[in-house]
């Protein structure tokens, strides 16, 4: 890129740039003749615009509006990666809809999102002079000048260099704090349209039920009413609560649609073998509830299949659910290759002509990450086995939300400032109250936390993600992660503790998340880091152990040489092997757990003084980490999934039926730590719930008051829980239900009466005849800190 070019394409802040440059002359007429075109007029009603434009495509622009580009990039970038419109002319002659990813320089590599070990992804300045020189293509130089989406991933913060990174979805979860959840989002969004980016193939609101799968981390845990006000809060953040789109604000993708979060065998992709009345009640909740209360965009199909049906090629899902009975007027998106799978995979198709086939019939608007089956488009219309009027359909979604974004009056961002609107201080501010915000006390019996740095005396850190901190999958590298020693070492020099650090013990050579390969540290090379950390630990008053996993031992496993799942939940190489040498000592102990799914820590829970789920924290880890381990931040967050206490008890959802969990002859069915658990460094207490009315008519609603006390010596914060049981339904109901949470932070002795509305849709199952009901009877309203410690009172309906 000549530098002339560079400064243009800078500098560019709006439409009035391009007057600028000279377009050629066959483009110059175009355009000339498009300004005055209605679809020009931002003062039109944007149906009309749509109308109009649509009217003046052709059947290849109509098509081109469906595709995506990301590995072909390279088709469409000069050497260096820069974007080259000459290029993009000559391949995509009729425009394209969508750039993946633009921040990325995988160039051509098939690779996951974020850091890979390769080559150092674009920086904000580079991203938005990338997006920019895309967009003045695609608005100047193609003959209608429609411009582009571009999509990033953004599952705990914008996936991409330098930018602020949260903590990962499953500990976001556990904040239970939607407002807090909103405000991270809120700062992705920022930084994503900064660097041009405009759609966010996130959230996640999978519900999920099998702790196995490497991706339970980028879900908001195992309930349908956590992820679905979890995941509104996220919607909210990133696309704010208006349909036309703010200038800092992004399109969000509703992913991944359905049953994927309990997939056979625990592997990724695997079937959901699940009832219609298990998704209706189960999986389908977060989706129905975010697309009717929210300005949902997108929704991304699941790569699995539920019934023998790909969901890919699911017209009842994608159609009959999502358009007719939940009224979605936005537009559905692949997800990557998840067409062609249905050729290369499920064997439901001969070939990449026919997937698309049908994809398009089922309903899916737009093919990512590449152009492979959608390609065919052109002949399905040829051969008349898909109609004009069916593309005319999905394009004029695609245009109406082009429109809403705003990018048709300004499709470009002001380069010069990207960086500047990058990890701003009130972002890391954030970051680390957010992630003091999301761990989850497990024990504290004998009261050691928090720490005094005045009577801990000499302090040993031990663990190598202490000091190589993971933060997760789906991310990049953000411009510091803070990492348990340095916090730690902070603390050290600020309370005046000896502070001495061992590794302990390593799990992995490596820890990119985008490598296919994965190494274990050899057993030898643990029993010598062991010897040396129980040497060390002679020597120390107070243990902090760093043990869970990282990114390389549970994340996506998007391939057959790219594997993620588990077949267990120990403790992954010698940890549980330095743990035991460890406790052996008698020593003051405290074990945090850094990972991204539910662990079977039996040792831990047995033998640990002190034991904190931190899930992975985000780049802010290390000082959130010493908030809470020294008091100035009190734990307060609550488990989004129950942890089992082996694979045997599998399934352990809270939400089971009655006639499950009956029982074993070897073990316990109750899991390792419930649904909701989480303690404090304070105590509090909940009183019995109270209704307003405690008898309602169907159709009618209600409210319960519930009463929370700090009866402990600290600030802190309790999660007032309240679950619903149908006491007797035609069909049969689970043993609980979330319906409602709140948190709140109570001083010493305060205390303070709580709300919540009790609906119909709080009420409402399906019955036998597959009918949304509420049927008269007794509901037993419950109360408390968590799942199992209950209070309760009946209500009446009918």
């Amino acid at each position: 890129m000549t530098s002339n070019r560079r400064d243009f394409l800078t500098s560019m802040t709006g439409v009035a740039g391009l007057s600028m440059v000279s377009a050629p002359m066959a483009f110059a007429a175009t355009a000339t003749a498009a300004a005055s075109a209605p679809y020009k007029n931002a003062s039109l009603p944007v149906d009309r615009r749509v109308s109009d434009l649509l009217g003046r495509m052709t059947l290849e622009e109509k098509i081109a509006q469906m595709l995506c580009v990301w590995q072909k990039k390279t088709e469409i970038q000069d050497g260096s990666g820069e974007f080259n419109a000459a290029k993009a002319k000559q391949v995509y002659p009729h425009g394209i809809g969508m750039i993946g990813r633009p921040s990325d320089r995988q160039l051509g590599q098939a690779a996951g999102a974020g850091d890979t070990g390769g080559v150092k992804n674009r920086n904000a300045l580079e991203t938005a002079i990338y997006t920019n020189a895309a967009q003045k293509w695609a608005v100047e130089e193609t003959r209608l000048g429609i411009p582009l989406f571009m999509h990033e991933e953004a599952l705990h913060g914008y996936v991409a260099r330098d930018a602020t990174s949260f903590p990962q979805a499953i500990g976001l979860a556990s904040s239970f704090d939607p407002a807090l959840v909103q405000q991270a989002f809120s700062v992705a969004a920022r930084e994503m349209r900064a660097r041009g980016a405009n759609l966010a193939l996130a959230p996640v609101v999978d519900v999920a039920r099998e702790p196995r799968w490497g991706r339970i981390e980028e879900t908001y845990g195992e309930d349908a009413h956590l992820s679905a006000e979890i995941g509104k809060a996220a919607v909210i953040g990133f696309a704010g609560d208006n349909p036309v789109l703010a200038k800092d604000k992004v399109f969000v993708t509703l992913k991944h649609m359905t049953g994927h979060g309990q997939p056979e065998n625990g592997t990724n992709i695997g079937p959901a073998e699940v009832s219609e009345r298990t998704l209706r009640e189960d999986f389908f909740p977060p989706f129905e509830r975010l697309i009717r209360e929210t300005n949902v965009a997108a929704v991304m199909p699941s790569y699995n299949e539920i019934g023998g049906i790909p969901s890919h090629a699911s017209h009842w899902l994608l159609h009959k659910v999502l358009r007719e009975e939940w009224g979605f007027q936005g537009v559905t998106v692949s997800d990557y290759f998840g067409i062609n799978e249905m050729a290369s995979r499920h064997k439901l198709a001969p070939d990449a002509k026919e997937a698309g086939y049908y994809a398009i019939k089922a309903g899916v608007d737009i093919e990512t990450p590449d152009p492979l089956s959608y390609l065919s488009l052109a002949d399905l219309v040829k051969e008349k086995r898909v109609s004009v009027k069916e593309i005319d359909t999905v394009v004029r979604r695609i245009l109406k939300l082009k429109f809403q974004a705003g990018l048709f009056e300004q499709p470009y961002v002001d380069a010069n400032r990207a960086d500047s609107l990058t990890a701003t201080a009130d972002a890391v501010a954030l970051a680390r109250l957010v992630a003091t915000r999301t761990p989850v006390l497990l024990k504290n019996d004998k009261g050691l936390l928090p720490l005094d740095g005045k009577k801990v005396g000499k302090v040993l850190l031990l663990g190598a993600h202490a000091k190589d901190t993971p933060i997760g999958g789906y991310s990049d590298i953000p411009r510091h992660v803070v990492s348990v020693y340095e916090g730690l070492q902070a603390e050290s020099r600020a309370q005046g503790f000896e502070l001495a650090y061992a590794e302990g013990v390593r799990i992995t050579e490596s820890r990119i998340w985008g490598q296919d390969e994965i190494k274990f540290v050899a057993p030898e090379v643990n029993a010598r880091l062991i010897a040396e950390a129980v040497a060390g630990a002679k020597n120390a008053d107070t243990i902090i152990m760093v043990l869970g996993d990282n990114e390389q031992t549970s994340r996506e496993a998007w391939a057959d040489n790219h594997l993620g799942d588990r077949e267990t939940l120990d403790l992954m190489g010698q940890q549980n092997d330095l743990a035991r040498a460890i406790f052996a000592l008698g020593k003051p102990t405290v074990v945090f757990l850094l990972n991204g799914r539910p662990l079977s820590a039996n040792l831990l829970a047995e033998k640990a003084d002190a034991l904190v789920e931190g899930w992975y924290m985000g780049q802010e880890t290390g000082n959130a980490v010493a908030d809470i381990l020294f008091g100035r931040a009190n734990p307060g967050g609550k488990l989004p999934v129950s942890i089992a206490r082996s694979v045997g008890q599998l399934p352990i959802f809270y939400n089971h039926k009655p006639s499950a969990r009956r029982g074993y002859i070897d073990g316990s069915t109750k899991p390792l730590y419930p649904f909701g658990f989480g303690l404090s460094y304070t105590t509090f207490s909940i009183s019995e719930p109270r209704l307003t009315k405690a008898r309602i008519g169907v159709g009618e609603s209600t409210k319960v008051e519930v009463d929370v006390s700090n009866t402990g010596k600290v600030a802190g914060d309790e999660v007032v829980q309240i679950y619903i049981r149908d006491d007797i339904s035609s069909a049969t109901r689970p043993v609980l239900e979330l319906k409602a949470f709140k948190r709140v932070t109570l001083q010493p002795g305060e205390r303070r009466t709580l709300s919540f509305d009790i609906k119909p849709s709080d009420l409402w199952f399906y019955n036998m005849r597959m009918e949304r009901v509420v049927e008269p009877g007794s509901f037993t309203i419950h109360a408390g800190p968590d799942s199992v410690q209950l209070k309760s009172v009946k209500l009446m309906v009918g």
